[in-house]
């Protein structure tokens, strides 16, 4: 069933050939004098009924046959009506009652040709808006306020699997995961209360019972007073984006543990060595080889905290856990030892050690690490790299009594060569690199989506000014997804952001 249904009687007869629309024009103007001799009451005021004939010619038959009506009306008037009748003799005063009578009639007639052409445009435009609606890629439906589907296009067909006639009259919940039934009736009541809801991410049921991931936007439908009627929705099917941006972020995960394979093998090749020495001392020197051999197992167990540090990027977790910030942050650090040394940097810490939140410990190892590493590629030798965790608080609406919650905020800053402001607009952008062919342009993009799955958020600002140069990533990420809370704003946020912003300089 189509979006747009136009009724084929609101749509008048079609009057193509000018004869017929001349002929049924004075046809109208018989009828309208039939009427006049058949019925006494119009005898009183004959104009009346002649202009309707008038009108009706206009509406239906165009202006041209309705100037004709207008004609014959008022020769039947003068021949038949006014005193003296069947004669065209006038006098003054008929012949300003008749002349306003023509005045009338053709304003009306162009009135009546406007409102039909008016008409007429409204509908062809309807027509085109439900053939667009029909040919339309993405799913397109309506409700009513009960949550009943009342229309669904082709694009809706292909996508959920139901026809047009069987989703029609079946209740939209049936489309959403059973896991969340409340998701769509929640939905529903926001958009009743004549909110619109834009590009919601979300799950839907197809008739197969397969799963598909959708881009949902919302709108509420009203009537001529303003009242919220209903609502429609257009659905776009973002299952192959997804897969794809998954498959993008997997890889770049792998390439983060290849680029850390030289600085593990670096890690990994001390302790083995020493290994190999008190194996050999302990062999050769029966005396005292259990210290040794202790020593051996310290070395041993330094290579398995590495091989651990190193599965951390490449293990995904199912659900967030308690995590120690500073430790993982001072745990990636540990992997970029050799280029800090190489280079001469000095590293500056400043950690709140009891600062824990609920997170997912690889992706986190994987956003640190983009920016640990971003930050010493852009540093020269004897540069400096501040890292800096502390527990802190995001306010909502500016910091003005809104919402705000708790958590851990995070700065990692450098004095190297800073991003030009017109980079700094487009660095969260996939595939987007200011290292040339050295960067993927994937880090960043893939840092700022781990911080959103954390609910959190991820503020840079650079300088590129000679003596003042650097940049400042300052991310936040709440204690728990859901934690939120209603208070007033606290200097606290806003000389935390101005540390941030100073770590660089």
């Amino acid at each position: 069933m189509p979006l747009f249904d136009i009724p084929q009687s609101s749509r008048g007869p079609v009057w193509r050939h000018w004869t017929l629309r001349y002929t049924a024009a004075l046809a109208a103007t018989g009828l309208a004098l039939f009427i006049w001799f058949l019925w006494p009451v119009m005898r009183q005021d004959p104009f009346v009924i002649f202009i309707t004939a008038v009108i009706v010619s206009a509406r239906f038959f165009s202006f041209g046959p309705a100037l004709l009506c207008t004609a014959a009306s008022g020769l039947a008037i003068d021949y038949f009506a006014l005193e003296p009748r069947f004669s065209f003799s006038l006098s003054v005063n008929d012949y300003g009652r008749l002349s306003v009578f023509i005045a009338v009639s053709v304003l009306a007639a162009g009135l009546a040709r406007q409102r039909s052409r008016a008409q007429t445009r409204a509908e062809q435009i309807q027509r085109q808006m439900a053939a667009m609606v029909e040919s339309s890629d993405d799913a397109i439906l309506t409700g009513d306020l009960k949550g009943i589907i009342t229309s669904w296009n082709r694009g809706a067909e292909r996508l959920y699997g139901y026809s047009a006639a069987e989703a029609i009259g079946m209740p939209v919940d049936v489309l959403g995961p059973p896991e969340r039934p409340e998701e769509i009736p929640g939905i529903t009541r926001k958009v009743m209360r004549g909110e619109p809801i834009q590009h919601h991410t979300s799950e839907r049921i197809r008739k197969d019972g397969t799963r598909i991931a959708v881009d949902i936007s919302l709108s509420p439908i009203r009537n001529e007073r303003g009242e919220v009627i209903g609502k429609s929705s257009i659905a776009h099917d973002i299952t192959a984006q997804q897969r794809s941006e998954e498959a993008l972020r997997r890889n770049e995960k792998l390439a983060t543990a290849g680029r850390l394979a030289a600085a593990v093998a670096h890690e990994i090749n001390n302790p083995l060595e020493a290994v190999t020495n008190l194996i050999y001392l302990a062999r050769h020197r029966p005396q005292g080889q259990d210290q040794y051999l202790e020593m051996a197992e310290k070395e041993v167990l330094r290579v398995a905290a590495i091989a651990q540090q190193m599965l951390g990027f490449v293990r995904e977790a199912s659900s967030p856990a308690p995590l120690n910030v500073a430790a993982t942050l001072d745990d990636v650090l540990q992997l970029y030892l050799r280029p800090v040394h190489e280079k001469h940097i000095r590293v500056d810490k400043t950690y709140d050690p009891a600062v824990e939140i609920q997170g997912f410990a690889g992706e986190l190892r994987q956003l640190f690490s983009n920016l640990i590493l971003n930050a010493l590629d852009a540093l020269d030798e004897g540069g400096r790299l501040t890292l800096h965790v502390a527990r802190a608080h995001e306010w909502s609406n500016g910091g003005r009594n809104g919402l705000h919650r708790t958590g851990a905020r995070i700065t990692i800053a450098d004095n190297g060569s800073g991003i030009q402001p017109t980079n700094l607009t487009r660095i969260f952008e996939p595939f987007y690199s200011t290292k040339g062919d050295s960067g993927t342009g994937l880090g960043l993009w893939l840092s700022h989506g781990i911080v959103q799955k954390h609910q959190g958020s991820i503020r840079v600002r650079s300088r590129t000014t000679a003596g003042a140069s650097g940049t400042v990533f300052s991310v936040f990420l709440p204690d728990t997804a859901e934690r939120t809370q209603t208070s007033k704003a606290s200097p606290e946020s806003s000389a935390q952001l101005r540390e941030a912003e100073d770590l660089a300089s």
